[in-house]
């Protein structure tokens, strides 16, 4: 990290987000099933789906183990026969010219079993013990028997099927050697994925400015006097404000729309910084209302020049797409001011001088949408406004910049949606509490 400041949990998740330290993918089981049918498949159907396989492969095994029972007794039976005719066996073998025939209609013997007494020496058949041959006999007997009784009764194939998979975790369990975990399942903390990605940013104050031609750029700390700034030939300050590099610009268009620019991304000071409309989708017909670094909880009147306007928490006007988000529906007209909700009452004015006040409460909190009437106008629209506090008072701004209290400010309150009366005497010609 460039500074000691940083969080490690929130270092640890920028490194997991912006490399490969930690992956995260979804499960889709599309599968084929034991028909060969394709299929999406939830967990619990894919280990029904598995245990029906780890089923299904028990009982093949079984019956061919079974066939091989049946064809080793097949045999045994022939080499009991032979052992109990062993003379007679022996001479047929050695003198008859069909050995086999011969056999097959001595003994009542299958081809099979002819062929098993034939292949064995005749030494070695006459070692054969008879007890040896029915040992072998009943336990492959035995054996049948159970294969038998297992194909038979589902519950004992399923039985069977747990012993398996005992076997198989006793080999890859999670404690063994093969079977313990590489990687781990854990939950993720809590934690901003945008404050993550700031945590590589270096927290440094800035001072962003915007010219009246929509030139924006960002110089280090705090501009004393704007006065010096230097603009292009035909091009003066429009709006600047205090900032930090880890800050969350917001751009307030005539259009309704708001935009966002991470204040780490803007141009420096040294020259006259970027046209704002190459960085943003800003035709030449939109004018930037507003400018202000988003503050986290905070909340925003927003308004049109038709007199509509609502509350609008921050976070709703955030969006990084060029093309912003729109956010008021601004009419005709377009937009008339986003400030800042500090206080219980709001107070506007219209182009015909009228002001209204009325409680800040009479207004809805909106994510988006053209609002609610504020003030009603006979010709010509909304132009300014202020949001303070009753206890404190309403002020304006004359036109030598000193601040006017307004004590009488009680006679103009009223309902929302009301005309107004005619501002107080003294009250700035530009009908506006504070100079733009």
């Amino acid at each position: 990290p460039k500074n000691r400041n940083v969080e490690p949990e929130v270092l640890m998740e920028s490194l997991f987000k912006l490399s490969a330290l930690e992956t995260r993918f979804p499960v889709n089981m599309n599968v084929l099933d034991a028909r060969g049918s394709p299929g999406v498949m939830g967990l619990r159907q894919a280990l029904r789906a598995f245990l029906d396989h780890r089923r299904e492969v028990l009982v093949r095994r079984a019956r061919f183990r079974l066939d091989k029972i049946e064809a080793r007794l097949h045999i045994l039976d022939g080499l009991v026969i032979a052992f109990l005719n062993l003379d007679e066996v022996i001479r047929i073998v050695r003198y008859e010219d069909e050995p086999k025939a011969k056999l097959i209609e001595a003994f009542e013997l299958s081809d099979i079993q002819a062929d098993a007494i034939l292949n064995t020496r005749l030494r070695q058949l006459a070692k054969l013990e008879e007890m040896e041959l029915r040992r072998e006999h009943a336990e492959l007997a035995e054996e049948r028997a159970g294969l038998l009784k297992m194909l038979a009764s589902e519950p004992a194939q399923w039985k069977l099927v747990g012993v398996g998979l005992k076997d198989v975790r006793a080999i890859l369990g999670p404690d063994t050697k093969l079977g313990k975990r590489r990687s781990i399942f854990d939950t993720a903390p809590v934690v901003d994925a945008e404050a993550a990605i700031e945590a590589m940013i270096v927290r440094e104050p800035i001072t962003v400015i915007l010219s009246e031609r929509g030139w924006i750029r960002a110089a280090k700390g705090k501009v004393e006097d704007p006065s010096e700034l230097k603009f292009k030939e035909g091009d003066k300050l429009g709006l600047i404000v205090p900032a930090e590099t880890t800050d969350k610009l917001l751009i307030f268009a005539s259009d309704g729309r708001f935009f966002t620019i991470g204040c780490d991304k803007l141009p420096g000071a040294r020259g006259h910084g970027e046209p704002l409309r190459l960085m943003l989708d800003l035709d030449d017909k939109t004018d930037i209302i507003d400018m202000f670094p988003h503050k986290p909880g905070t909340k925003r009147v927003i308004a049109s020049k038709e007199g509509y306007g609502f509350i609008l928490p921050e976070e709703e006007a955030i969006s990084f797409r060029r093309a912003g988000k729109q956010v008021l529906n601004a009419g005709t007209k377009g937009a008339a001011f986003a400030m800042p909700v500090a206080g219980d009452h709001l107070g506007v004015i219209g182009d015909n001088g009228k002001v209204l006040i009325f409680p800040l409460a009479e207004l809805p909190e909106m994510p988006r949408g053209k609002g609610v009437k504020l003030q009603s106008y006979r010709e010509g629209g909304l132009r300014d406004a202020i949001v303070f506090n009753a206890l404190d008072g309403a002020t304006w701004i004359d036109s030598a910049g000193r601040t006017r209290v307004w004590g009488e400010w009680r006679d103009w309150l009223a309902k929302r949606a009301a005309a107004g009366k005619l501002a107080p005497k003294g009250f700035p010609t530009s009908k506006r509490f504070k100079p733009k």
